[in-house]
């Protein structure tokens, strides 16, 4: 026997299962019939929580999105350094990977780049990592070159992730913390390095070096 939910518990519930189910199969091979199945409703209740297979997806991807985000602000709210908060923010995105592999495949799958509307989503959801961690580099440059070195290190933790997911990581590359470690080293002493680059440098590149 069924157990009747809530209805926002119900459409938690959904969205669970149907993230498992989309991961598994991509967009276009799943149906709502295959989501409504795996979930254990009727599809007219399905169809009471989502308009569509599109708006379902949709909404998946932007509550992978936002959990993410949300896990990447807790952790690094609890940094004492800024040291400590590079760890932890890499720390929060590959534990989430790791306990959410289908949650990344769905974000960042072969359904979401060849398709305009679910790109966006995605590359909305990028760009909300990069803000969160544009706000943790605290080095004296312009808005716009934190921003741009934001989204650096967040590309750092996606390609990271990617082997991962893929499976061609194995031991301790697979380790959650191990991997914080690491990339926290590389972004932090980089970062240490960052000076000021302004428009007329950037275009014609830097003077030579001044000797001592």
């Amino acid at each position: 026997m069924s157990v009747r939910l809530r209805a926002h518990d119900r459409r938690r519930q959904l969205l669970r299962v149907a993230r498992g189910v989309f991961a598994a199969t991509g967009f276009h091979a799943t149906s709502m019939d295959d989501v409504a199945e795996a979930a254990g409703v009727t599809k007219p209740v399905l169809y009471q929580h989502f308009a569509n297979k599109r708006a379902l997806y949709v909404e998946l991807l932007e509550d992978v999105g936002l959990r993410l985000v949300e896990e990447i602000g807790q952790e690094t709210g609890r940094a004492r350094t800024g040291r400590e908060q590079v760890e932890r923010g890499f720390r929060a995105y590959f534990r989430f990977v790791a306990e959410n592999q289908a949650a990344f495949r769905l974000l960042f799958g072969a359904s979401v780049r060849n398709d305009r509307e679910f790109a966006a989503v995605a590359e909305r959801v990028v760009s909300e990592v990069a803000e969160v961690v544009s706000g943790l580099i605290d080095v004296d440059a312009a808005p716009e070159q934190r921003l741009a070195l934001a989204h650096a290190v967040v590309g750092m933790a996606e390609a990271t992730s990617r082997r991962v997911v893929s499976g061609q990581a194995t031991g301790d590359e697979t380790d959650p913390s191990l991997l914080a470690s690491w990339l926290s080293e590389l972004a932090w002493y980089g970062l240490r390095g960052i000076r000021p680059v302004s428009r007329s440098e950037g275009r014609s590149g830097p003077g030579p070096l001044a000797t001592p």
